[in-house]
């Protein structure tokens, strides 16, 4: 059974492996949006999230670029690289059991910056409950004591996690984009050893980290979706493998708009909780996640501070089943701004990028999705529902062949952004749709 799942996710993959970018040409700024204040500094510090990474079922062998990806680890550890998006003094950490058949003994973490490759600068050990040690239940994750760790923006840092005990399940995120590390089986704690030579393994996923907050006078605002906002760029005409010359760039069109945004001087922290593959209806079951309508309150409205969500998926819901309806994805989104405004924060939709030719989602294999995709996308820009609008298939599309990718700004799937797509994507975003969100 397994096998003949792990089968269908590799035809599949492509297939969905997309639409989770999020900004475009301005159709609604922040004049056509609700006001209820601006995104001014904090009066007081307070957590925020300032790195995200949305988990997902640990039962594919392999990473996005098909790099091996072991299925348990025994006696081992692992040197998770991530990139925080905004600077603090006071950090915590997020670790995730979600997709773990039991509970799981984090037995030792600590935190660095990232050195050459696996190495590390001084590591600093994270304790949970003042405890080195900590068991998380299957389906739960746990976040840390503050650790006094100065984090700089766009700065890398290394966590090192050992595992003493036999795992069943990981949890991970399936498209790192970053190269990450792990120890051979049955090696120890190795999470203070500041060489990278006991880590002979990498990986371009993120295994259990899915957290990061500093303490700050700001807010978040979450860019919630599907490989797109993922930053997936593919290999191929069937997506995967992913390219692994774009890994620890930062192209990803949310990095990208961090950069914008905190050259403008708004206090926010953009983070990325795309998955490759996800749907905002449904599952594969797998690399994809739950689907976007069920994970969106654990992914999107928990994450500390919160300000704003910025919405962009759907394509897989269309290429991947082919039977999901237009008025289906547009109660799916009517779901999302419901929650979002019941928490107080705002939510911006983005409208789904064009992929007609593409092997992967495109009208070959999905003869419905050109057509529903563009009655979605006429509903996402009438609509007065949401916040505002980002119109990324304006930004995005052909001129000449307005139902495909401008080749400029395409992978060669001909379904996800290059990275000048991401930097598009970011740098078509009305900052005044962010600058609208409260500091909650």
């Amino acid at each position: 059974m397994r096998a003949r799942r792990i089968t269908t996710v590799l035809a599949a993959a492509g297939l969905a492996l997309v639409a989770a970018g999020l900004a475009e040409t301005p159709l609604a700024s922040a004049s056509a949006t609700r006001s209820t204040g601006g995104a001014g500094t904090c009066p007081s510090p307070r957590w925020v999230a300032a790195w995200a990474a949305s988990p997902t079922d640990g039962s594919v062998p392999f990473d996005a670029s098909l790099g091996t990806l072991p299925l348990q680890l025994k006696n081992q550890t692992v040197r998770m690289v991530v990139t925080p998006h905004m600077g603090g003094s006071s950090t915590r950490f997020h670790l995730s059991n979600r997709f773990g058949g039991g509970p799981l003994t984090f037995t030792h973490v600590t935190v660095a910056p990232q050195g050459a490759g696996a190495a590390i600068g001084t590591p600093v050990t994270v304790t949970f409950g003042g405890a080195t040690s900590v068991t998380v239940p299957g389906g739960q994750d746990i976040v840390s004591d503050p650790v006094a760790v100065n984090v700089s923006a766009f700065s890398p840092l290394s966590v090192s996690i050992y595992l003493a005990g036999s795992t069943s399940a990981l949890t991970k995120h399936w498209n790192a984009n970053a190269t990450s590390y792990y120890a051979n089986a049955n090696t120890g704690d190795l999470t203070t050893q500041t060489s990278g030579s006991g880590f002979p393994n990498k990986s371009l996923s993120w295994l259990y980290v899915d957290g990061v907050d500093v303490m700050a006078n700001a807010s978040s605002v979450v860019a919630f979706g599907d490989s797109i906002t993922d930053g997936f760029v593919g290999g191929g005409l069937f997506s995967i493998p992913a390219d692994k010359s774009v890994a620890d760039q930062n192209g990803r069109y949310p990095d990208d708009l961090q950069r914008r945004v905190t050259a403008s001087g708004l206090p926010l922290s953009v983070v990325n909780a795309g998955i490759g593959s996800n749907q905002l209806l449904g599952s594969l079951g797998l690399m994809d996640g739950p689907s976007g309508v069920s994970r969106f309150q654990a992914d999107a409205l928990n994450l500390p501070a919160v300000s704003g969500v910025l919405v962009l998926e759907g394509i897989n819901d269309l290429g991947l089943g082919n039977n999901v309806t237009p008025q289906q994805l547009e109660d799916g989104y009517t779901q999302l701004i419901g929650k979002t405004h019941d928490a107080g924060h705002k939510i911006w939709l983005g409208t789904i990028t064009p992929a007609s030719n593409a092997l992967v989602d495109g009208s070959l294999t999905a003869p419905n999705s050109e057509k529903y995709r563009e009655q979605v996308n006429a509903w996402i820009r009438n609509q007065h529902l949401a916040d505002g609008v980002v119109d990324f298939d304006a930004a995005l599309r052909d001129p000449a062949h307005p139902t495909q990718l401008l080749p400029a700004y395409a992978s060669v799937d001909n379904l996800h952004p290059s990275l000048a797509g991401y930097q598009k994507m970011a740098d078509s975003i009305p900052l005044d749709l962010l600058a609208a969100a409260t500091c909650g």
